[in-house]
C-alpha cells in the first residue's frame, strides 16, 4: 500500500516537473573525468545565478507583455441587481407621482481601445531595450560563470599536483628518516640527525592533510559554482603541459570598451532614460480611446417577473482625456529625467575609468605573475640539482644531514611556489581576458 501510495506522488511530480528529473540525471551522462570546458558548459546550463538569470528573464518578457496588452481592446461585463425598499416620489401639480418599480436589473457588456496613450507608447518603445537588458544581465552572469569555474578548476588542479609532490616528499623523507636512525643505531651519527628527520616528517604530513582537506573544500566550491550534485563524485581531467602553455596571452591587444557588459549595461539604461524623458513630454498629449457598451435592463414590481421583459441599450463613442493642470508635476518629472540623464553619463565616464583602471591592473599582475611563474620555473630545476648534490655529498660524508634537511625544504618549498605561481597566472590571465571582455560564453 505504501508502494502505490508513493507511486501515486511520484508520478504526477515527474509529469508536473521534468526539468528536475532531467537536472539529476545529467551528470550521469557526462564522463568519469570532466575537463574544464565540459565544467564550464555544464555551470553555463546549471549554475544558480544563470538559472536564476534566465529565470528573471522569463519574469521580465512577460512583464513586457502585460504593459503590452493595454493595447488590446479590454472587454468587461457587469452584471447588478437592486430591491427598491423606498421607491422615489415626485410631485407632478397636484399630484404625488411614484417613479421606478420595486426590483430592477442590468446586465452590461462594455468593450474599449486605446487609441493613443503615452503610457502604452512607452511601453511599446521601450520593450526592445528591456529585453535587450535582461539578456545582458544573463551575459553578465555567465561571464563571471566562466571566469568563477575556470579558476576554482585550476585551483583544484593545482592544489591536487601540490598534494602529490608532498607525497613524493613525504615518501622520501620517510626514507632518510630510516636511513638516519639506522646510522644513529649502528653509532655513526648522533640522535640530532634523525630528531631533525622526524621533525620535518611531521611537518610534511601536516602540509599533506592541510591539502588533502584543502581540496574537498574547494571541491565543494566547484560544485557549487558549477550547480553539480552534492553528492555525485567530481573528477577532473587536464592535461598539465596543456595549462602550462595556456598562461600565454597577447598583451599587446589594446582594450575595447565597448566590448565590456557593464557598459553595454549602461548605454542599454541610457536608452531607456531617453524614453522615459520623452514620456514625460508626452504627458501634455491627451489619451485618446474608443468604448462602445450593450445594456439589458430589466424592472419590475415583482421579482418573479423580473427578468420577463428586458429593455436594451447600446451605444459607441469616442473619449478623449486630457490632464489641463497638475500643479508643475509633468514639469518637474521631466526635470528629474534629465537630471537622471545626466547622473548616468556621469557613471558611464567613471565606468571607462574604472574599466581602463581594471585594464591596467590586470596586465600588470598577469606580467609580474608571468615573470614570477618563469622565474620559479628555472628555480625547480636548480633547486633538484642542488638536492641532488647535496643527497650525494651527505651519503659520502662530506655534508652535515642539516644541509640536506635544507635542500629538501627549499625543493619542496620552490616545488610548491611553482604551482601556486602557475595558478597565479592562470587567474590573472582570466582577470586580464575579462577586462578586455573576451571572456567566451558561447
Amino acid at each position: 500500500m505504501k508502494l502505490k501510495k508513493y507511486l501515486r506522488l511520484l508520478v504526477p511530480a515527474c509529469l508536473l516537473f521534468p526539468s528536475v528529473l532531467l537536472a539529476q540525471r545529467a551528470p550521469e551522462n557526462l564522463p568519469d573525468s570532466l575537463t574544464l570546458e565540459q565544467c564550464v558548459n555544464f555551470a553555463l546550463e546549471n549554475r544558480s545565478a544563470v538559472v536564476q538569470a534566465q529565470l528573471d528573464e522569463a519574469i521580465g518578457n512577460r512583464e513586457i507583455k502585460a504593459n503590452l496588452s493595454g493595447w488590446f481592446p479590454q472587454v468587461g461585463a457587469r452584471f447588478g441587481g437592486t430591491h427598491n425598499i423606498k421607491l422615489q416620489q415626485q410631485p407632478f401639480g397636484d399630484q404625488i407621482i411614484t417613479l421606478g418599480q420595486r426590483f430592477t436589473s442590468n446586465v452590461a457588456l462594455e468593450a474599449t481601445q486605446t487609441l493613443y496613450s503615452s503610457e502604452l507608447l512607452l511601453a511599446s518603445r521601450a520593450a526592445r531595450f528591456s529585453r535587450q537588458q535582461l539578456e545582458q544581465q544573463i551575459a553578465n552572469t555567465k561571464i563571471n560563470t566562466v571566469v568563477d569555474v575556470s579558476k576554482a578548476f585550476f585551483d583544484i588542479l593545482l592544489t591536487q599536483e601540490q598534494l602529490r609532490i608532498l607525497d613524493v616528499n613525504l615518501a622520501r623523507q620517510e626514507k632518510q628518516y630510516k636511513d638516519a636512525r639506522s646510522r644513529y643505531d649502528v653509532g655513526l651519527v648522533d640522535k640530532t640527525d634523525y630528531q631533525r628527520a622526524a621533525i620535518t616528517l611531521a611537518n610534511i604530513r601536516s602540509d599533506r592533510n592541510r591539502a588533502q582537506e584543502g581540496i574537498k573544500a574547494k571541491q565543494a566550491y566547484l560544485k557549487q559554482l558549477m550547480g553539480y550534485p552534492t553528492e555525485q563524485d567530481l573528477k577532473l581531467a587536464y592535461d598539465y603541459t596543456r595549462m602550462q602553455q595556456a598562461v600565454l596571452v597577447d598583451t599587446a591587444e589594446v582594450i575595447a570598451f565597448e566590448n565590456r557588459i557593464e557598459l553595454q549595461q549602461l548605454q542599454t539604461q541610457r536608452e531607456l532614460l531617453l524614453l522615459n524623458t520623452a514620456f514625460n513630454k508626452w504627458n501634455f498629449l491627451p489619451t485618446v480611446s474608443a468604448f462602445g457598451n450593450y445594456n439589458l435592463l430589466y424592472f419590475n414590481n415583482e421579482f418573479s417577473n423580473l427578468y420577463n421583459q428586458s429593455y436594451p441599450t447600446s451605444a459607441v463613442g469616442l473619449q478623449v482625456n486630457l490632464p489641463i493642470f497638475q500643479g508643475t508635476r509633468r514639469l518637474q518629472n521631466i526635470k528629474i529625467a534629465q537630471l537622471r540623464e545626466e547622473r548616468l553619463e556621469e557613471e558611464i565616464e567613471d565606468t571607462r575609468k574604472a574599466i581602463n583602471t581594471e585594464y591596467q591592473a590586470a596586465l600588470a599582475n598577469y606580467k609580474s605573475d608571468l615573470v614570477e611563474w618563469r622565474t620559479l620555473q628555472e628555480n625547480v630545476g636548480m633547486a633538484e640539482e642542488v638536492y641532488e648534490i647535496i643527497k650525494l655529498q651527505y651519503d659520502q660524508g662530506v655534508k652535515a644531514y642539516v644541509d640536506l634537511i635544507v635542500a629538501e625544504s627549499e625543493l619542496r618549498t620552490t616545488q610548491l611556489n611553482y604551482y601556486n605561481a602557475l595558478y597565479n597566472v592562470l587567474a590573472s590571465k582570466l582577470d586580464y581576458q575579462r577586462a578586455l571582455g573576451d571572456i567566451d560564453i558561447r
